[in-house]
């Protein structure tokens, strides 16, 4: 059976700062993202199976997906614990905002890299993630590819 590659995509606002970035983005500052999945299996071939001919239903990858990440990052604003925004995101979550704090500076190359990890240990073991692409705007994403891992 052949190897067949399926992607949905998503999207979510989120906001961010880049401590110690020497531009712009060192400012709290919004993007709308799009992510897309893609994930890598054989089509089901038992005929008696509901899901027949799927690599993996779109309904359970959204699910996944949706419970990882779209519900938690959407409309939130994600800061690095290990910064004085430390001090900013409380004052937020006092306000009633719904901030993250992560371990890591949230740009698109680590949000995809912590996106990759969560997706991942959900998936059925038949079911491999493929590659993801994060888009920060129109002109700019970055990508991850579990071949070059």
């Amino acid at each position: 059976m052949s190897k067949i590659r399926i992607t949905k995509q998503f999207s979510f606002e989120t906001g961010h700062a880049l401590y110690g970035y020497d531009g712009k983005c060192r400012n709290v500052h919004g993007h709308s993202y799009k992510l897309s999945v893609c994930v890598i299996g054989e089509p089901i071939t038992d005929k008696d199976n509901v899901k027949f001919g799927m690599v993996i239903d779109f309904g359970d990858l959204k699910k996944i997906v949706k419970s990882e990440i779209v519900d938690k990052f959407d409309h939130a604003t994600v800061f690095n614990k290990n910064t004085p925004h430390v001090e900013l995101a409380e004052e937020l979550k006092n306000r009633g905002h719904h901030v993250i704090l992560v371990e890591y500076q949230p740009t698109s190359e680590n949000m995809v890299v912590d996106f990759a990890k969560k997706i991942q240990k959900h998936l059925p073991d038949h079911i491999k993630l493929h590659s993801l692409k994060l888009q920060e705007t129109e002109s700019s994403f970055a990508e991850w590819f579990a071949s070059d891992q």
